[in-house]
């Protein structure tokens, strides 16, 4: 009997452990931990993706996630950190570092976002990629070719204001955007260019200071900002005059503010270590309002620079209906759409899973 009993127990315990094992394997996808939440999505530098031809898919990926996910999720905007391409201007690929030219990357991630035309507001940050001819050697640029406010009509819908590129034209790598929440609270998105240039900062604060947007919470998205270190950058050894990096962009822009709340950037990242794509700081603005300050980049992710472009991670930033918690969540739809890698679909450090408060 003490025999059966002890085999009896080993069963017991063998099946509790199987039974555990298995239940934090079993995928859940992702959904509101309120219903009357609302979300956006954050996407990473995307040059990686489109770069190689073999990666292009991935990207694809994440966006069709995106649109078919836009009703579960309650998406009313979509925000990409910038880098949308590796080269803005090479007619010929190295083979190396990406074996499309630019022409074909740049058709690639407009036709991933292109899902998104119709269904939800996408504001795209560009990156140093995104100028120049390599690596902004001028602040030249395709970004407008490829996204021209009008060929989404629920960005032109939400634009309030452009500023000017190199060339003295409005265009949306400077912009202003109206998001008004379920809940009444009303957002301006601000994006800017990589390093801004002094007349750029200059064009932001007029804009956020209007009296008609005093009371809106701010929201910028521009390419380069912290470091690893969860420090604003201070200097950048690109050949350009009059740039402004993350200490200058603080001080010139987001700490006099009023009412930015929120900033998001890219950039940065180390081959196969998700914490050197991230940062997180919060300080205060002008009005002592709490800043919350994310950087979330994931594109030498899954094999590092030349690996499959970020192991298709993005961030889910739930808001809640109290107005002020917002829940992010890492989550991969490369990972989710197969059974076998399912269980690799969520993120569970706590610098990719936190909750923030606004004030």
């Amino acid at each position: 009997m003490n025999h059966c009993r002890k085999y009896y127990l080993i069963l017991v315990s063998v099946l509790t452990v199987f039974t555990t094992l298995h239940a934090q394997e079993n995928y859940t996808p992702p959904k509101l931990t309120n219903p009357d939440s609302w979300s956006i999505i954050l996407v990473p530098d995307t040059q990686t993706y489109v770069k190689f031809e073999r990666n292009q898919g991935t990207l694809e990926t994440m966006t069709a996630w995106i649109s078919e996910n836009i009703d579960a999720l309650n998406i009313k905007m979509v925000l990409c950190t910038g880098d949308l391409v590796e080269q803005n201007e090479l007619l010929v690929s190295d083979k190396i570092n990406g074996n499309m030219p630019s022409r074909d990357q740049w058709r690639a991630v407009s036709h991933a976002f292109e899902r998104l035309d119709g269904k939800v507001p996408y504001i795209l940050a560009a990156g140093n990629h995104d100028f120049g001819y390599n690596n902004i050697e001028n602040r030249n640029s395709n970004y407008n070719q490829y996204f021209p406010v009008h060929r989404n009509l629920l960005n032109a819908k939400t634009l309030r204001a452009a500023g000017k590129n190199i060339d003295g034209l409005p265009s949306v790598e400077n912009a202003t955007y109206e998001f008004i929440s379920p809940q009444k609270r009303k957002f301006l998105f601000l994006n800017l260019e990589f390093a801004p240039r002094d007349t750029i900062l200059q064009w932001a604060n007029s804009e956020i200071s209007k009296e008609i947007n005093k009371d809106h919470t701010v929201v910028l998205l521009t390419h380069s900002y912290l470091n690893a270190e969860n420090k604003h950058k201070e200097k950048e050894n690109y050949p350009i005059i009059d740039a402004n990096y993350g200490k200058d962009i603080w001080e010139k822009l987001v700490a006099p503010s009023q009412n930015v709340e929120m900033v998001f950037s890219g950039h940065i990242g180390s081959p196969d270590n998700f914490k050197e794509h991230t940062a997180f700081k919060i300080d205060r603005n002008a009005a002592g309002k709490k800043v919350n300050q994310i950087t979330f980049n994931a594109q030498a992710m899954g094999g590092g620079w030349n690996g499959n472009g970020g192991d298709g991670w993005l961030r889910i930033m739930e808001f809640l209906p109290d107005g002020k918690t917002v829940i992010t969540t890492t989550f991969s739809p490369y990972f989710a759409i197969s059974p076998s890698t399912q269980k690799m679909a969520y993120q569970k450090d706590e610098f990719n899973n936190f909750s923030i408060k606004l004030d």
